[in-house]
């Protein structure tokens, strides 16, 4: 491995290689264009109209410009210029092939550049007109300039909207009477309402609403196609030109141009299936099937297939996969019920839900003999019962020279033929680093173990009906962590928990863990203890052995998905006490005993009393398929209660790191203003606190492809600012405790890059921190550090600029 200095001078000599490739990108992409060619170099949308507000020419700006509608889009630019293109030239024109340029010109790496075409650039400006009548926009004009100059063209669009026609009135038609009973019951739940201004969106999205309201009424062959909309007296069907279905429309509200707020009438019409004179039928489930060791090729039809029945469903199976009453409890169909497409999809879930399925399908068969009834057949693919699996890390960072981990992970899926889940976990790793003499040193070193168990279902001792909750779990788990900082300290934490698990919705989870318990056993070195520990009340108190027990609720949201590719959320609460039952178990000891023994003095450790609260917020912004903002703000607080006056030391909050603020060691920021100074903490920093307040910022962002597309080198920008505080004072660490008034003074603030290499399945992250603003830094109203920057001196970058190597994304 190379040393912190050869590190360096590696990372400096590719970074002077790399600005030098994007200072020849720089220079002209042009030199290989035909003399009647241009580049086409950028493109604007400029949108006006009446009464349209800031976000809403935005939203517009944003799909006009989409590759849909403007089918001319200009060469990417990284830092300012078109490395793309420049590779692409060097690849086809300059024939440039080595090992470096091998590597480089990979074909993720290279865009041909983009020659203007005025053809492409009218085509664009109809289908954005057409766009603009289909949200409703109908006397939206559109022109477009160009400029062309040193064979480089741009080209600036200039949208005016027009007024937008407002919704009306909404009436029904709907031949079918019971189905019209239907959609008006619920129609407060309609996506279009009076007053709203149309947009084509709003109309699909109603479409899709009323064909699922009706299907889960048990309307087995009720279509889309059943729905139409008549807007005013033009009975036309949209939808059937998605570019333009509105073409021709626009001379019948021409009469209402001059209006403030031009409106329309819009119809829902549902007509009766075209084939028959009849109504649509409703369909009532008769016999449900389940094959649930069903092949990927296999033939429902094979003989080799036992048949069982097991209350309401038909089992047919070579071998017993899974107990047949968890088979049926997890099956939500029943005989008689209505066809329900949400139901369907709710039963799939639920199967899925149990992880021992690789396929899960349902079909459904109409049944010769009745009339309006269906057969349900599942077919369910299994897999394999048991996986095991190791994962090794190495990583280094400033903090020290080497740390290496193993786990080794296996899993059972199905134990019992009950669809619980047994998983054994085991891990260790190493921390080393270089002492005054250069020689590696063990610094510390760790080992731990878990099991869980998991039940798919409601443990209680009451019935709780779990209705279409999906991934419900029951979770015991166990586990034992040892660590050692070598001639500092020794901490074993033995932990078990009971608790609960289930989603809500596809959004929301909760994870409820009534019982929590954590034994807590700590080994001092003596020369730490009178060195460190004994100096420092608060210390003392974190490293004395205890029983941490208590009730631990967690809620997520999380909506990344197909639905909000645009953006997304995550949020995170979390909120866990201890010592409410503890103590009451402590007093019944105490009363039965008379007083003469209790919980703790039978074993010997004091109960911990506290409450901890912790809120974790990201947010993610998509910019199309090559860069993204990713922001996160965290807080936390633990308050000690009772007899407690400290949380433990496993509790505490920490600051700095490759997951917290980067421009700080790890464990090396705060608590507020305070900074150790001693010996011992350049070796080994240990600050903790009461209370974290974080927030961070990232620009990411991919640069190239390598190794023939396999490895995506991307860059990334952060910002992070937070700090951690005591809630009360102390002596040993003055300016610690949190001063509202001092808030602003006690946040440090860093910035930094870093590199990522994306293996698709993993991400090797490299970030280099430096400090903005210093809260310990006094020769500077309120902190700020830059003037104190000083990039020449070697030394001065040894000591301020952080950086680490780490697995994954920080947030």
């Amino acid at each position: 491995m190379q040393p912190p200095h050869s590190s360096h001078a590696y990372h400096l000599n590719y970074t002077v290689l790399l600005l030098a490739m994007l200072t020849l990108a720089a220079c002209s992409n042009i030199k290989y264009l035909q003399k009647d060619q241009h580049l086409y170099t950028s493109s604007t949308v400029k949108v006006q109209g009446e009464g349209l507000v800031a976000a809403d020419k935005q939203d517009l700006r944003s799909s006009l410009s989409s590759k849909s509608l403007m089918l001319q889009q200009a060469n990417g630019k990284f830092v300012g210029t078109r490395i793309k293109v420049f590779l692409y030239n060097q690849k086809y024109n300059e024939k440039k092939s080595n090992w470096f340029w091998n590597l480089m010109l990979s074909p993720r790496n290279l865009e041909a550049p983009v020659v203007y075409d005025s053809i492409k650039t009218k085509e664009s400006l109809k289908r954005m007109v057409s766009y603009l009548n289909n949200q409703g926009y109908f006397y939206a004009t559109a022109t477009y300039t160009e400029k062309l100059k040193h064979q480089k063209a741009s080209v600036t669009y200039e949208v005016n909207t027009g007024k937008n026609f407002m919704v009306n009135n909404i009436s029904y038609e709907v031949e079918d009477s019971a189905i019209y009973r239907l959609v008006k019951s619920s129609e407060q739940f309609s996506l279009i309402k009076k007053n709203m201004p149309y947009k084509q969106d709003a109309l699909v999205s109603e479409r899709e609403r009323i064909l699922r309201l009706v299907k889960n009424a048990g309307y087995f062959k009720f279509s889309r196609d059943a729905i139409e909309f008549e807007i005013d007296t033009l009975h036309k069907a949209l939808f059937r030109n998605p570019l333009n279905p509105f073409e021709g429309i626009t001379n019948i509200f021409n009469e209402r141009k001059g209006l403030e707020k031009p409106t329309m009438d819009i119809t829902i019409k549902i007509k009766n299936p075209e084939d028959t004179l009849t109504a649509w039928e409703a369909y009532r489930i008769d016999s449900i099937y389940v094959y649930p060791d069903f092949p990927i090729n296999g033939n429902p039809n094979d003989t080799s297939f036992k048949t069982d029945s097991h209350r309401f469903i038909t089992i047919r199976r070579r071998q017993e996969i899974l107990k047949p009453r968890v088979l049926s409890r997890s099956v939500l169909l029943r005989p008689g019920d209505l066809y329900s497409q949400q139901q369907q999809t709710n039963t799939i879930n639920k199967l899925y839900d149990l992880g021992v399925w690789q396929f899960v399908t349902l079909q459904y068969k109409e049944k010769k003999d009745t009339t309006n009834k269906l057969d349900a057949i599942l077919f369910l693919t299994p897999k394999r019962r048991q996986e095991l699996g190791a994962n090794f890390e190495l990583s280094t960072s400033s903090d020290y020279n080497v740390g290496s981990g193993v786990s080794l992970n296996y899993r059972h899926l199905n134990v019992n033929r009950a669809a619980n889940q047994l998983g054994v976990s085991l891990n260790a790793g190493l921390e080393m680093i270089r002492n005054q003499e250069g020689n590696f040193v063990l610094q510390a070193k760790q080992i731990g173990g878990q099991v869980d168990l998991t039940f798919p279902r409601f443990i209680t001792p009451f019935r709780i009906r779990s209705g279409n909750r999906g991934t419900i779990r029951t979770r015991l788990s166990a586990g034992m962590d040892y660590l050692s900082r070598i001639d500092r300290f020794k901490i074993t934490n033995i932990n078990a928990s009971f608790g609960y698990e289930w989603n809500e919705s596809i959004y929301r989870r909760w994870i409820v863990k009534p019982i929590s318990l954590n034994y807590v056993g700590v080994s001092l070195n003596q020369d730490f203890r009178d060195t460190v520990v004994d100096k420092n009340p608060y210390l003392r108190r974190s490293f004395e052995p205890a029983f941490i027990g208590g009730e631990n609720i967690t809620y997520i949201f999380s909506n990344n998905d197909v639905f909000h590719k645009r953006h997304n959320s995550y949020f995170r609460a979390n909120i866990e006490e201890s010592g409410l039952w503890l103590n009451g178990i402590n007093s019944i000891m105490d009363g039965i005993s008379g007083n003469k023994s209790n919980l703790e003095s039978v074993t010997g450790l004091t109960i911990s009393n506290f409450v901890k609260v912790e809120a974790d917020y990201r947010h993610y912004w998509n910019f199309g398929l090559h860069s993204s903002l990713a922001t996160r703000v965290y807080g936390g607080v633990g308050v000690p209660y009772g007899k407690s006056s400290v949380l433990p030391y496993i509790r505490q909050f920490t600051a700095g790191g490759p997951l917290s603020i980067r421009a700080w060691r790890l464990r090396s920021l705060g608590p507020g203003s305070f900074k150790d100074s001693s010996d011992i903490a350049r070796i080994f920093p240990d600050q903790t606190g009461d209370m974290k307040l974080e927030g961070n910022m990232e620009y990411r962002f991919d640069l190239i492809r390598m190794f023939n597309g396999s490895v995506n080198l991307k860059g990334a920008t952060f910002l992070d600012i937070g700090n951690i505080w005591m809630l009360s004072q102390d002596d040993s660490r003055p300016g610690g405790e949190f001063h509202l008034n001092k808030l602003y003074h006690d946040l440090a603030v860093g910035t930094g890059a870093g590199l990522r290499l994306d293996f698709t399945f993993f991400l090797v992250r490299l970030d280099w921190g430096i400090p903005l603003k210093v809260p310990y830094y006094t020769g500077q109203k309120n902190g700020w550090y830059i003037s104190e920057w000083d990039l020449a001196d070697k030394q001065w970058r040894r000591d301020n600029i952080i950086w680490n190597i780490a697995i994954g994304y920080p947030f």
